[in-house]
């Protein structure tokens, strides 16, 4: 094979892989991802109604909790990292044991999915938590993803459930909003539609090395 061939085919497997790949169910992603089955909710089993009646139960206590409180936060994306707080809190309330999930090392993780995993009748579930606004809730606006890691937080078979809020400015306190929730919605994850798109990405140390691909045409100091 020529090198001029060659270049041409490595061009086209980085076209291909380059590709977004769409509308792949979130339970088949978690599968190979993990090797973790994603338990389908089931409106006909008993249990499975129990935990949708013990979520929504928590799902009311912690809006009154967020709304007797109030959460400052000067933007409404950075509300979502208070609002778990208040969902565990709640759930723990319904003695579900709620707690941070454990990568495979056994380690907490407070980032990444999903945010808690609770148990009823010795039985994981996991639970993420968001926020929405009620004005871009029909956008195509990015709302839920999660990467691959070597210390992913899924670790159980267990339904995959999702908590969300609709958040609004009820005042200003110096430059923070308060913000209040008026509305949840409990949603089932198992088939969810995901989208992947790959990135190129590099470091610091190959950036501003100069032996990595970049080349240094000048620096110096400054007074």
């Amino acid at each position: 094979m020529s090198n001029k061939d060659y270049v041409t085919r490595l061009e086209n497997v980085i076209k291909q892989m380059l590709t977004p790949l769409k509308n792949i169910p979130f339970n088949l992603v978690i599968e190979s991802m993990t090797g973790k089955k994603v338990i389908s909710f089931d409106l006909y089993n008993t249990e499975h109604k129990e935990i949708l009646s013990l979520l929504k139960e928590s799902a009311l206590k912690a809006g009154k909790a967020i709304n007797e409180k109030g959460i400052l936060r000067p933007r409404p994306n950075e509300v979502g990292n208070d609002i778990e707080q208040f969902v565990r809190e709640a759930l723990n309330s319904l003695n579900l044991n709620a707690d941070v999930p454990t990568g495979s090392s056994g380690n907490k993780k407070s980032t990444g999915y999903p945010d808690i995993l609770f148990w009823f009748k010795n039985k994981p579930y996991y639970l993420e938590c968001k926020t929405y606004n009620i004005e871009n809730i029909a956008t195509t606006q990015r709302s839920f993803y999660f990467s691959p890691s070597d210390e992913f937080k899924v670790i159980y078979d267990a339904p995959h459930f999702l908590m969300s809020f609709e958040i609004y400015i009820a005042g200003e306190l110096g430059r923070d909003h308060i913000y209040k929730c008026r509305h949840y919605k409990i949603l089932s994850l198992e088939s969810l539609s995901l989208d992947v798109k790959y990135e190129f990405n590099s470091d610091n140390k190959r950036m501003y090395s100069g032996e990595d691909g970049t080349i240094i045409l000048d620096e110096g100091e400054i007074e």
